[in-house]
């Protein structure tokens, strides 16, 4: 099992950070005939918020089987929220209540964002929604209206060491506080990442174990050339010669870092290549992948 999975939090009060959001979610369970039947949860990847969304269910008194993931490849447009519009009228095996996480739900059309608005108005009272994504702004206002809104940080470097701490102690194993720094850095604040950067470096023998961590920061440092080929609009071999050098890892996270960078320096100075690198890479790339990050990047460059 991987230690992100392993050392999932269980109930709200194993999570660590975005101590707002936990502290609210608990005044709710104080007073249950006021929790909300639609909750909205977003923020980056790796943040927590399919974590959270199940969490709550649990407290809500929904057991496993009575918990419908559906994710993007399962959504069908209308066609799924007609489904769900159906079958949430019946009620759970086993009485409790029927819980639905909506994973990246802003991946779905306006017009299934639109069937889904009658179904949060007005939902039957053994239904509960859970909807996730990293994208809200893509999410219809009317839709962002009907759920009670959580964002889910990026945790700070001391909530991650401890987060960090508490695996390495569960595994019963150690590693230098230079790795610890070394994971921090590279992960971003983000505990997916940093989870799975740790599990490298503690299945690897304790004198390579922080050259394995360095290597996320190296091909950060790709992405970061990356940026720069694109604002200094550099020939097309130079940036193809990069963006080999980035197979394999994720094109979202890519784009963000891209996006990221070009919004600071836009901030800095009126600077036309940095308004073009945000019109091409504003779209995720989740459904065309490395291809639509190689043709963003081609796009800036060719323009």
């Amino acid at each position: 099992m991987s230690l992100d999975n392993k050392y999932r939090p269980a109930n709200l009060s194993e999570i660590i950070g975005n101590k707002e959001v936990i502290l609210t979610l608990k005044g709710m369970f104080k007073n249950k005939e006021a929790i909300p039947h639609s909750f909205l949860f977003y923020g980056s990847t790796g943040t927590g918020k399919t974590t959270v969304a199940r969490i709550v269910a649990k407290e809500l008194g929904c057991n496993e089987n009575n918990i419908i993931e559906i994710d993007t490849a399962q959504f069908r447009g209308i066609d799924t929220v007609r489904d769900l519009r159906k079958n949430c009228q019946y009620t759970p095996l086993g009485g409790g209540v029927k819980v639905y996480i909506l994973d990246e739900i802003h991946k779905a059309t306006g017009d299934a964002q639109n069937a889904l608005l009658k179904i949060l108005e007005d939902p039957p009272d053994h239904v509960y929604f859970m909807l996730c994504t990293t994208d809200p702004q893509n999410l219809l206002p009317t839709v962002k209206g009907r759920c009670s809104q959580f964002q889910m940080q990026l945790l700070a470097d001391n909530e991650m060491q401890v987060l960090l701490s508490s695996i390495v102690n569960g595994e019963n194993d150690e590693i230098d506080e230079e790795i610890y720094e070394q994971i921090i850095q590279d992960g971003q604040g983000c505990p997916r990442n940093s989870i799975k950067i740790l599990e490298k470096v503690l299945s690897t023998p304790k004198k390579h174990r922080l050259a394995i961590a360095k290597q996320a920061a190296e091909e950060q440092l790709e992405g970061i050339a990356l940026c720069r080929a694109l604002i200094k609009k550099q020939s097309w071999s130079t940036v193809k010669t990069i963006l080999q050098g980035l197979k394999g890892q994720e094109p979202e996270t890519i784009r963000r870092l891209v996006l990221g960078y070009a919004s600071s320096v836009l901030l800095n100075k009126d600077d036309e290549v940095a308004g073009l690198i945000l019109e091409s890479f504003i779209e995720p790339f989740y459904n065309t992948g490395f291809p639509g990050l190689v043709y963003a990047c081609y796009s800036v460059i060719k323009n």
